[in-house]
């Protein structure tokens, strides 16, 4: 009786230590700086300077300047939400009991898809700060569907972006991203579990009875925060070093990425395109493409265009792929970066028509 009585009090003292790290942690880090900034950009229509190009009218020349200049500034931006991120995600895995995740997400039905959505809104943060916890996730058996929508809506659905995004661009910008977020999230994330096989669902439950085999041991033990930070450890040499790598890179390709902004750029058919692809592969910290979007209007190019950043910049990049490749079959990675740079063109399609 005693021993089950210690086990019970070691899984609710687990819990509420990863309640209070969720809630104090995204208070801090999320929800009070964006609750202030929320007044700035409702009083000067403006959250800042375009982390893409700063005051300039284009991106810097490809350079070793150029990829260091933007890695700290990014770095800057996100370091403390990666953090938490990784603590998060090493929680999971560490502090909550082994079934639960796969209890609450480990459906392949749309319950799961829809549960994980809804979670993900409060989370906020941008989408590599969010690839830790989507790895923590599927190391817990949440379903491929349920772990790619928490990915996504934390970029698309955020509520804080939407509110920026409402006073300095305009509610019309903020409604058509609210519209096409839930399309993505929930759709995408239907359909990446309808692609899950027998064999896949069998596996991971052979898995998670794995897992809970293993749990009772690890339960009794008293090194269950020092296997916590064993676990944050690993994670952490495993996705910052590609991170950090992949990030140098693209800010040194900025100018190949967006080779040209202004008057040139139209609503063709071909710039949208050209946008979607590039904002899939651009990295930016999180409410970055507010004012990315508002520096690219001002010098002139299109709103399909910008329509097509809109719905690409925040919710994948090269890095948070890389991140969460380990994760998923690289079908599914492929579907779900399709599925935004198609989103990206029918939202700069629908600017265009809707005359934005």
């Amino acid at each position: 009786m005693n021993t089950i009585r210690q086990q019970a009090d070691n899984v609710t003292l687990r819990v509420v230590v990863f309640l209070m790290l969720t809630a104090i942690g995204l208070f801090y880090v999320k929800w009070l700086p964006y609750y202030n900034r929320a007044f700035v950009a409702a009083a000067d229509h403006s959250i800042g300077t375009s982390i893409l190009m700063g005051k300039a009218a284009a991106p810097p020349a490809p350079s070793w300047d150029a990829a260091l200049s933007y890695a700290l500034a990014y770095g800057k931006a996100i370091w403390q939400a990666m953090v938490l991120g990784l603590l998060l995600g090493s929680a999971i895995q560490a502090l909550l009991p082994v079934d639960w995740i796969a209890r609450l997400f480990g459906k392949t039905g749309f319950g799961s898809v829809a549960v994980a959505g809804a979670l993900s809104i409060p989370s906020m943060m941008c989408t590599c700060c969010a690839a830790p916890v989507v790895v923590g996730l599927r190391a817990r058996q949440a379903s491929p569907g349920a772990a790619i929508a928490f990915w996504l809506g934390n970029t698309i659905l955020n509520p804080a972006t939407l509110v920026f995004m409402g006073f300095v661009l305009g509610w019309n910008w903020a409604a058509l991203r609210v519209v096409l977020g839930v399309l993505m999230v929930f759709g995408v994330g239907y359909l990446v579990n309808l692609m899950v096989t027998p064999k896949e669902a069998a596996e991971a439950n052979a898995q998670l009875s794995k897992l809970v085999a293993n749990s009772d041991s690890l339960d009794t033990e008293s090194n269950t925060f020092l296997r916590w930070i064993d676990i944050f450890v690993r994670m952490a040499v495993r996705l910052i070093p590609e991170y950090v790598v992949i990030v140098l890179l693209l800010g040194a390709a900025r100018a190949w990425l967006f080779p040209t902004i202004g008057p040139e750029i139209g609503n063709d058919i071909w710039w949208i395109l050209t946008f979607a692809v590039a904002g899939t592969l651009f990295v930016i910290p999180t409410a970055g493409e507010v004012p990315i979007i508002q520096a690219m209007l001002s010098l002139g190019i299109g709103t399909g265009p910008a329509g097509a950043l809109l719905m690409t910049l925040p919710p994948v990049s090269l890095p948070s792929l890389a991140m969460v490749a380990r994760s998923f079959r690289p079908g599914i990675l492929v579907f779900v970066t399709a599925a935004v740079v198609a989103i990206g063109i029918i939202c700069g399609l629908l600017a265009v028509a809707l005359n934005f």
